[in-house]
C-alpha cells in the first residue's frame, strides 16, 4: 500500500481529490489511482470517526471535519461516527498514558456538546448526500465478547499488531499498555465494516496518527468480505515552528463557544505566525485558491490583512458570520484610543518589524500592572483584565503595529490599576 503523498503526484482525475491535493489535505492513501478512478465513477459514502472524550472538539479536528465538507461539496455522502463505545477505551495513538475511563453519562453530555459543529460545518437531512451522524454503540453493545473474537478478533495477527508504531513505541519505553487500548485497532477496524455494510461507505479519514488503525479496517473488510475498502489520512497539523497544532498559550483551542469564545477564537487565528498562513488559508477556509496565492503574495504590514481575513473565514464557519464580525469589531475596539484620566503611569513600547506583535501579557508585565506572566494570564481568565475598557478574554491575544490606531493604550488589571501604554512603531518613528 503507497503512504505518503507528495505534491509531484499527477493530477488527479476527480473534482475532490483534486482539491483536497491542492489544499494540502493528503497525506497518505491506501490505493490513491484507484480511489480517485471510483471518484469520478459517481457519488460515495465516506466517513471519519470522532472520540467523545470531551464536550468540545477542538482545532485539530477541524482538518477531518473539512475533509468531510468537501466531500459534501462535490455530492459524496459524508458519515460522522462518534465513538460512544470506543470512547470508554481510548485511543492510544501517540500517548504515552491510558485515557481517563469515561462512564455513560460523560458520554452523553460530550454528544451533546460536540454534535453542534457539525451541524454547523455539515449539512445533515434526507436528500442522498446528506450527512449522517451514528454513534458505534448502535452495534458494539450488544456483541457479546466471545463472539467478537470468533468473527473479528481472528483476522487479527498480533505479531502484525505488535509492529504498530503505538505499540513499539510503548513497549520501547516500558510504557503500560492495556488489553483495553491494543484492542482498539480491532473494534475500530469492524466499525468499518460494519459502515460499510450497512451504509455502503468505502472510504475512512483520518489523521497521520490513525493510519495503523485504518489499514487495519481496510484489511479487515478485504478478509470477511472481499470488499475493497479505501483510507486517506492528512498530514500531523504543526505550526512553522513545529508546535502541534490546536494548542494556545491558554490550553487547547476549542471550538465551542462555551469552551473559548468566538472573540478568543478569532484572535487565535489572527496571531497566526507569518509562515502559516497560507497554509492554513488552504486547510481552514473556502476561499479560491487563486484568491490565496494573491494573499500569500503580501509583504510587510500587509500580511496582517491575510490574517484578519483567516480569522474571518474560520470564525465564520464555526460560530457564524455574526459572531465572526463581532469578534472583529471587539478586536479593532480594544486598540482605538479611549480617554485615560491624566497623571496614570506611562511606560513606552516599541514595536518594529511588519507581524512582529507583542503578547497582552507581556503588555500588562511591561506596564508593571502584574508581577509575573502567570499572573498575567491569571487576571485575564479571571476577567480581571480590560484595554481601553474593553474586557481581554484571551491570554494570546497579540498587539500588532497595524492594530494600534493611536499611540496611547489604557490598561486596566481590576478597578483601580490602571496604566498607559505609548506605542512606538515603525511609522510613529
Amino acid at each position: 500500500m503507497p503512504k505518503h503523498i507528495g505534491h509531484s503526484l499527477s493530477p488527479a482525475k476527480s473534482d475532490v481529490m483534486r482539491t483536497l491535493l491542492e489544499r494540502g489535505f493528503l497525506h497518505q492513501c491506501t490505493d490513491l489511482i484507484k480511489l480517485d478512478d471510483q471518484l469520478r465513477q459517481g457519488p460515495i459514502v465516506v466517513y471519519s470517526g470522532f472520540d467523545l472524550t470531551a464536550n468540545s472538539l477542538h482545532v485539530g479536528h477541524l482538518v477531518p471535519i473539512m475533509m468531510l465538507r468537501w466531500f459534501q461539496h462535490f455530492g459524496h455522502k459524508p458519515i460522522v461516527l462518534l465513538g460512544g463505545a470506543t470512547s470508554r477505551i481510548g485511543d492510544p495513538s501517540l500517548r504515552n498514558t491510558m485515557r481517563p475511563m469515561l462512564d455513560e453519562d460523560e458520554i452523553a453530555l460530550n454528544v451533546d456538546g460536540i454534535r453542534v459543529v457539525f451541524e454547523k460545518l455539515l449539512t445533515f437531512g434526507m436528500e442522498r448526500n446528506d450527512a449522517l451522524l451514528v454513534s458505534n454503540t448502535v452495534w458494539l453493545d450488544d456483541f457479546r465478547y466471545v463472539d467478537f473474537l470468533r468473527h473479528v478478533g481472528r483476522h487479527f495477527s498480533v505479531n502484525r499488531m505488535l509492529s504498530s508504531e503505538t505499540v513499539r513505541s510503548r513497549l520501547r519505553r516500558e510504557q503500560s499498555l492495556s488489553l483495553l487500548e491494543f484492542s482498539y485497532a480491532v473494534i475500530q477496524a469492524y466499525d468499518f465494516v460494519h459502515l460499510a455494510r450497512h451504509h455502503g461507505c468505502v472510504l475512512q479519514l483520518g489523521g497521520s496518527d490513525q493510519w495503523g488503525n485504518i489499514v487495519a479496517g481496510v484489511e479487515l473488510g478485504r478478509r470477511i468480505d472481499n470488499r475493497h475498502l479505501f483510507g486517506i489520512t492528512a498530514p500531523l497539523l504543526t505550526t512553522a515552528s513545529g508546535a502541534k497544532m490546536g494548542k494556545s498559550n491558554a490550553g487547547a483551542v476549542w471550538l465551542n463557544s462555551d469552551r473559548l469564545s468566538p472573540y478568543g477564537f478569532w484572535q487565535f487565528w489572527r496571531n497566526t505566525s507569518d509562515a502559516d498562513v497560507g497554509r492554513f488559508l488552504r486547510l481552514f477556509t473556502e476561499l479560491s485558491i487563486d484568491e490565496i496565492e494573491r494573499l500569500e503574495g503580501l509583504r510587510g504590514q500587509e500580511v496582517n490583512d491575510a490574517k484578519k481575513i483567516l480569522a474571518d473565514a474560520v470564525t465564520g464557519l464555526c460560530h457564524g458570520e455574526a459572531a465572526s464580525s463581532s469578534a472583529r469589531e471587539a478586536a479593532h475596539a480594544a486598540f482605538e484610543r479611549a480617554s485615560a484620566p491624566s497623571g496614570l503611569p506611562t511606560v513606552h513600547v516599541e514595536l518594529v518589524g511588519a507581524g512582529v506583535g507583542m503578547s497582552i501579557v507581556d503588555l500588562f508585565l511591561v506596564a508593571k500592572l502584574v508581577a509575573s506572566k502567570s499572573e498575567a494570564k491569571r487576571l485575564i481568565l479571571g476577567r480581571g483584565a480590560r484595554i481601553n475598557d474593553e474586557l481581554v478574554l484571551d491570554p494570546t491575544m497579540q498587539l500588532f503595529e497595524s492594530d494600534v490606531q493611536e499611540i496611547d493604550i489604557k490598561l486596566s488589571a481590576g478597578r483601580k490599576r490602571h496604566a498607559i501604554v505609548r506605542v512606538i512603531g515603525r511609522q510613529a518613528m
